[in-house]
């Protein structure tokens, strides 16, 4: 488990508490909360053909985090990290599992990643759970924000690249539509063949040269009015190389931050209006090995506040 440590305010009380200080702690277990579920692996980004060191990702988010003020009236829980050392699906049905057990509690997961390859397993321990729990509703719908469709077919394994047809292949499996949005796509990053299979397979998508407010919000209305689930992916490679430098592919262009703190605060804000649930989002591909004065790492923590933001109940 993470040692979580980090500065102390004691003059200022409970209006004083920073992550490190109410993780894990008992007690208030009627209050909702939040879980940190890491999956360390760089497995996928490996067989991706990208930049080593992802595995250490969840390690750097949280350290990051744990200096951040607690802003909610709410429980933090860390249920720690999957570590894939040679067996990426092994590790990503051990993760789904960990996933599963935080959602079955009713408690929001943050995903904490590792290689993309996260969202193969933060998919599937939300479709385990949906199938062994009372939810009648059960059509997913999966928002990721991305330079990369990852939308690869195996050659021959499964990769970092690969998680979202591998959800596809799953989808036609089990008679599910593939409701899947990505965001931030650039055209110089994804080959003509992800393009057909993304437009073959009904993919909603914004190029990183067309992300607006305005155009996410048209883009994702009629998507989330189908769906009952919502499950939401960063990948950290969306953003410029000058904001996120430790990732597996950095961005030449990328997407803006605050367009992306704004389209996460929408997403939570709709779910009355849609009648979906939002219980599940990762952040993916944080590097450490090639961060530069912890850019990177800042940026992931920036995120996974604002989701607790967008999530949880103000203090």
């Amino acid at each position: 488990m993470f040692n979580w440590q980090g500065r102390t305010d004691t003059e200022d009380g409970n209006k004083g508490l920073r992550w490190h200080q109410v993780v894990n702690q008992q007690g208030h277990s009627d209050l909702p909360a939040i879980n940190l579920v890491g999956l360390a692996s760089d497995l996928g980004v490996r067989a991706n053909k990208g930049r080593p060191g992802a595995n250490e990702g969840p390690v750097s988010i949280r350290e990051a985090l744990a200096n951040l003020p607690w802003h909610w009236g709410a429980r933090l829980i860390d249920s720690g990290d999957t570590l894939a050392d040679s067996d990426l699906s092994d590790a990503q049905s051990h993760y789904a599992n960990a996933v599963s057990q935080a959602l079955l509690q009713s408690q929001f997961v943050l995903g904490l990643g590792g290689g993309h390859e996260i969202a193969w397993g933060s998919y599937q321990g939300l479709y385990n759970t949906l199938q062994t729990s009372s939810h009648q509703s059960k059509k997913i719908g999966i928002v990721n924000f991305d330079a990369h469709f990852d939308l690869r077919r195996p050659a021959p394994y499964t990769s970092s690249g690969t998680p979202f047809r591998q959800i596809h292949a799953h989808c036609e499996q089990h008679g599910d539509d593939f409701q899947y949005a990505c965001i931030g796509v650039s055209r110089a990053a994804n080959t003509p063949a992800l393009f057909d299979f993304a437009d073959t397979t009904a993919t909603r998508y914004l190029l990183d040269t067309q992300c607006t407010l305005d155009a996410a919000q048209a883009m994702l209305t009629p998507m989330l009015q189908k769906v009952d689930q919502l499950y939401v992916t960063i990948c950290l490679d969306a953003f410029p190389a000058s904001a996120a430098p430790g990732v597996s592919a950095p961005s030449a262009l990328g997407i803006d931050v605050l367009f992306v703190i704004q389209v996460l605060h929408f997403l939570a804000q709709q779910q009355a209006a849609c009648n979906y649930r939002w219980a599940l989002c990762d952040i993916a591909e944080m590097n450490p090995a090639f961060d530069i004065d912890k850019r990177t790492a800042k940026l992931a923590a920036r995120l996974g506040f604002e989701v607790a933001d967008a999530v949880l109940p103000a203090r």
